[in-house]
């Protein structure tokens, strides 16, 4: 690759929002890194884990040389695509457990596209072998496990980036500058927040014999060891509180960090929630199809609502956010977003940036979020940015943390049925010893917690 492509897809990447200088900023970090490519390895090599490495690829010459997934299959087929899609057209090394990849300590950077129960234990043992980590969100299972990964990167001194990709989302970069920031809404008093996808996974498959291409054990890893009962890859073990934190855990933490990073909110002050299985009670899942959260801060609520189940209530922002202030209302969504304003002044409507002619590969690739694309390379951008520059990237742990342990702790306020106080300081829910006791997950053993060294 040359310098002139280099500025081309910075240029493309960054889009109208970036000056001269930022483009250049972006290019010269692919140039430095094509002069030193960095060695990657991906664990967790199904859907996202894929498409982040993709992304990587995309925008710096780097040099993929390890896989690793307890899922044969997917492991083969990922090494398979990575050949193809990598300047050197190498076939990575492939491993079913991490700990023997990570054992050649020859890594700079390691994504992490587990699913969540893995992503604490994953990420530590992967900042000890010494790289800098891309680590999916939410970054934990548990409130502790996250206090762990936060002070073992700030004690390695290592680069952590958190996929919370709307932090480099170009139509939201636009709404908070020439929107939030701009003063267009005024006194921002009130936030919405929502998911009405149907994507609760509930069915009532058999019990059934483990593939030999699978390694359930390791899959498993830290969480209960579940009867086996088909592959549970993408949806089916999102369905399952034994894995994850649910829809809350999966998309409420997205628009929570959208948020937080647009209005400079840190952590709540109190966290409350309710809800439950209300309708969709035929099948195995156990994660809640219905609930409401509220996260309260200073002058105003963020107030979170999922249903798996029936209509949104606003059709073209079914995962989304609303921002309500005395001049004006904000939606925005992956996909777009409309300025209302109260009285005078025009409405503001933008959409989604699409690179299809830049990235023709986008157009063909196996299950990709087109509008989620550009958002993870400058994502990723930002993250060897901050490699080179040894910095705190846009989607730093401390943020995905704090985004991360907020939802998870909106599940344990709907669990003990009353508002919880969390401090970090002390690492403890105030005044509520049982609601503490619920802040680290029991592992299974022979694995162990990361919590206990705290």
């Amino acid at each position: 690759m040359h310098r002139r492509r280099f500025l081309q897809q910075a240029a493309a990447a960054l889009g109208a929002l970036a000056s001269a200088s930022e483009v250049l900023r972006a290019a010269e970090t692919i140039e430095r890194a094509t002069q030193n490519p960095k060695r990657v390895g991906l664990i967790g090599t199904g859907w996202y884990g894929k498409n982040d490495l993709f992304r990587l690829i995309q925008v710096a010459p780097v040099d993929v040389v390890s896989l690793c997934d307890p899922d044969k299959q997917l492991l083969a087929e990922a090494a398979d695509l990575v050949s193809q899609r990598q300047k050197s057209k190498k076939v990575p090394r492939t491993y079913g457990d991490y700990r023997e990849m990570l054992k050649e300590k020859d890594l700079d950077i390691v994504l992490i596209g587990s699913p969540d129960h893995w992503h604490a234990l994953h990420t530590l043992d992967a900042m000890q072998a010494g790289a800098d980590v891309y680590v999916q969100k939410p970054i934990s299972v548990d409130v502790l496990e996250g206090e762990a990964m936060l002070a073992a990167a700030r004690k390695l001194g290592r680069v952590v980036q958190v996929g919370t990709q709307r932090k480099s989302t170009p139509h939201l970069i636009d709404a908070k500058k020439n929107i939030i920031d701009a003063g267009l809404l005024g006194n921002i008093g009130h936030v919405d927040v929502c998911c009405y996808y149907h994507m609760r996974a509930n069915g009532n498959p058999p019990v059934q014999p483990v593939p030999d291409f699978l390694d359930y054990e390791m899959w498993t890893g830290p969480a209960p060891l579940r009867p086996y009962d088909g592959l549970p890859h993408i949806r089916w073990w999102r369905t399952f509180m034994e894995y994850g934190n649910g829809i809350v855990g999966d998309m409420c933490v997205h628009m929570l960090d959208t948020v937080r990073w647009m209005l400079g909110l840190g952590w709540p002050r109190r966290i409350s929630s309710s809800g439950g299985i209300y309708v969709q009670k035929e099948g195995k899942s156990n994660i809640s199809d219905t609930q409401a959260a509220v996260f309260e801060y200073d002058g105003l609520n963020v107030v979170w609502q999922h249903r798996t189940w029936g209509a949104p209530t606003d059709p073209k922002y079914p995962w989304g956010l609303f921002l309500y202030g005395d001049k004006g209302t904000l939606k925005a969504s992956t996909m777009s977003y409309d300025f209302v304003p109260h009285g005078s002044g025009e409405p503001i409507h933008k959409d989604c940036v699409f690179e299809r002619e830049q990235y023709p590969e986008d157009v063909t690739e196996n299950r990709i979020e087109l509008n989620a694309a550009p958002a993870t390379r400058l994502h990723m951008l930002d993250f060897l940015a901050a490699i080179e520059k040894r910095s705190r990237p846009v989607a730093d742990i401390e943020e995905g943390h704090i985004s991360t342990a907020s939802c998870i702790l909106a599940n344990l306020a709907m669990q003990v049925e009353r508002p919880l106080v969390y401090d970090p300081k002390t690492r403890q829910v105030a005044g509520d010893a049982d609601a503490t006791r619920l802040l680290r997950r029991p592992y299974r053993e022979p694995w162990q917690h990361p919590g206990a060294t705290l």
